[in-house]
């Protein structure tokens, strides 16, 4: 009898510890905690950044790049468009949600923030779709430029890309146009107090949530990842090839020429350390198509690939993940258009160029203690075909980080 008594006690006191733990979560998720102070500011702080490094990037790219092509320069300007769009509307209007939004009101489709939550969301997923088909075309136009650099006119037309820069700004609010629809009719929308942000409950339409990461998500992630490894492939390959030439050449092993002639050994003096001079470029060449190309996938993907597993987690299990994995998962493509600004901008050497120029022209004082130092005359040469040399041409292309992937013609300074 008192073994039963004592069972029964246990048993009631699991089951109120369960109640509590319950209960604690559930008030974690309704009422803004002491960390609520901290994701505000690290969400203004994150605007902020967004606006600061794509206005630079406006200022550089709204006029001619040295070694862009028009086509890349749209899609760039609309890259930067879907990033400034983040700062100035995504951030702004789930701020004021999170200010507006009163305790227990987060999951009650019946609240006054219910509709405007169904148009903050939908315009969030909007804006997050347009940056993925964004980064899609530029690797897709980076593809076609350096593989079919004689068919790139054709295949690559100013109309065409212009109707590829449409399509990634009209097709996501196509797909998620049922987002916007009040009341929770064909998918659940609620204000998260973990994440601040208002966001579609996927689990509510487990069919539509698969559909999105359908035509969204895995169709642009294997373009991205298949585009820039090819592209990286092809100029470690090419600066490898590079570097092996003109080795040989150096030990005074006879090449072919561009010209179909066996080229003399006439490296002597001078000539051996421009030889050598010329690998190490080569294989520098491959080390900065390494330093532009991968970070490219990564940043891809790790911006990217959280938010889409707590998409899926959310509508298979019908269960949400931990607060600040939420917060985490969900802003990080938020943070994808600031680092856009390093990985497709500040990494390409014209476009420092061109910002220097532009920095000199909007503060010339800054550069007036420059101007007393003479940099000694330098005769250019470049060694082509006449010279019975090898010459590598070079096949450019008009990307935006990586218009350079293949080792230049041999130009040097003497």
């Amino acid at each position: 009898m008192f073994l039963l008594k004592v069972l029964s006690n246990v048993s009631l006191w699991n089951i109120s510890a369960i109640g509590a733990d319950q209960e604690q979560m559930a008030e974690s998720w309704t009422f803004p905690g002491r960390d609520h102070a901290l994701k505000i500011g690290i969400i203004t702080a994150l605007g902020c950044l967004i606006i600061l490094g794509n206005s630079f990037v406006l200022l550089v790219i709204a006029s001619s790049v040295s070694g862009w092509s028009s086509n890349s320069r749209y899609i760039l300007i609309s890259l930067t468009g879907t990033d400034v769009t983040l700062a100035l509307v995504v951030v702004p209007l789930n701020l004021y949600g999170s200010l507006a939004l009163e305790p227990g009101e987060e999951d009650d489709e019946e609240s006054p923030i219910s509709r405007y939550c169904h148009i903050v969301a939908f315009l969030n997923s909007s804006v997050f779709a347009s940056s993925i088909y964004s980064l899609t075309t530029i690797s897709l136009e980076r593809y076609v430029a350096v593989f079919f650099p004689l068919h790139y006119s054709r295949v690559m037309s100013r109309r065409r890309v212009k109707m590829l820069i449409a399509a990634a700004w009209l097709l996501p609010p196509i797909f998620l146009c049922p987002i916007s629809i009040p009341g929770g009719r064909f998918i659940r929308v609620y204000f998260s107090r973990a994440s601040l942000i208002c966001n579609p409950d996927y689990a509510s339409n487990v069919a539509y949530s698969l559909l999105l990461t359908a035509v969204i998500f895995f169709p642009c992630s294997a373009i991205v990842t298949f585009a820039n490894l090819r592209l990286w492939r092809v100029a470690r390959r090419q600066s490898r090839r590079m570097s092996v030439g003109w080795a040989a050449k150096s030990k005074g092993l006879c090449l072919p020429t561009v010209c179909g002639r066996l080229a003399p050994n006439r490296e002597s003096g001078p000539n051996k350390g421009l030889s050598r001079d010329m690998g190490d470029k080569g294989l520098r060449k491959g080390d900065a198509a390494s330093r532009v190309l991968v970070p490219v996938v990564i940043v891809f993907y790790t911006c990217w690939a959280p938010c889409m597993i707590t998409i899926l987690y959310n509508a298979i299990t019908q269960d949400r993940v931990p607060e600040w994995v939420e917060f985490v998962a969900l802003w990080l493509p938020c943070g994808n258009g600031f680092l856009n600004c390093f990985v497709y901008f500040w990494i390409n050497k014209s476009f420092r160029h061109k910002f220097r120029q532009l920095g000199r022209k909007l503060w010339p004082w800054g550069c007036a203690r420059k101007n007393h130092q003479i940099t000694p005359p330098t005769i250019s040469a470049t060694i082509n075909c006449m010279n019975n040399n090898v010459v590598l041409q070079e096949r450019s292309c008009s990307v935006s980080s990586s218009c350079m992937l293949l080792p230049q013609a041999g130009e040097t300074v003497l």
